[in-house]
């Protein structure tokens, strides 16, 4: 299989505490992958990791060979989930912002969505509502031709209307020897455009498996196998 990024051996340490413990991991290209866990169990730290805003304890990750740094910024695409975007700029600003600094953003795709979301290019980010806010920033991550797109809760606090294209967004804008690595707690909001879980807790890898296959082994959805694997 070609994989995409290959982890192995990671851990990170913040002081005493091991955020990430050991953890091998490899994610293959052309696939939609869920990165799910509760509060606290190092999904946040992998992510940041991966996007080489952290350095690890120990380990290594590779994305296409290389280890996060510069050569690696042009083949992943972050979508955070706070926005580091001026909310002071205006839609089409952004857009120019994006096309300048990133030498694979694609402005078609990003004006042909914003068009068909009927967004005011000249509006301010701050004058948007929340949900509106969110596919714009969607918009513009998912506009560049990247080899990983890393969503940290692209649909948390919007409407499911807003939901509804957030994920048909993800799932028509990529090709297939990309892969996207989803954040999210819902679950049974995205569990369809999944390939892949990834059940995550204290640091460590508890499960790494299609859908397809929890589904056949377990007789159950993924959002009803993850409330049972980490019932409290």
């Amino acid at each position: 299989m070609n994989d995409l990024v290959t982890i192995s051996g990671l851990s990170k340490a913040y002081g005493h505490f091991m955020a990430l413990n050991n953890l091998n991991l490899n994610i293959p290209r052309g696939r939609i992958i869920g990165l799910l866990g509760p509060n606290g169990s190092g999904k946040t730290t992998l992510i940041k990791l991966l996007n080489g805003l952290l350095t690890p304890s120990s380990g290594q990750i590779l994305i296409d060979g290389k280890a996060p740094g510069v050569e690696t910024k042009k083949k992943v695409s972050y979508l955070p989930e706070r926005t580091y975007l001026t909310s002071s700029r205006t839609v089409i600003d952004l857009v120019e912002y994006f096309e300048d600094f990133y030498d694979n953003f694609n402005r078609e795709k990003a004006m042909s969505m914003l068009e068909s979301l009927q967004i005011n290019l000249n509006s301010r980010l701050k004058t948007l509502s929340k949900g509106t806010k969110e596919k714009v920033q969607l918009v513009l991550v998912m506009s560049r031709e990247a080899d990983l797109y890393i969503l940290d809760e692209p649909i948390a606090g919007v409407d499911p209307a807003a939901r509804d294209f957030i994920l048909k967004t993800i799932i028509g804008n990529y090709n297939e020897n990309a892969s996207i690595l989803l954040s999210t707690h819902l679950i049974s909001d995205i569990e369809a455009v999944l390939d892949d879980v990834i059940f995550i807790r204290d640091g460590q890898i508890m499960l790494c498996s299609s859908v397809e296959n929890i589904r056949e082994t377990y007789g159950k959805s993924v959002d009803s196998y993850f409330r049972e694997v980490f019932a409290c």
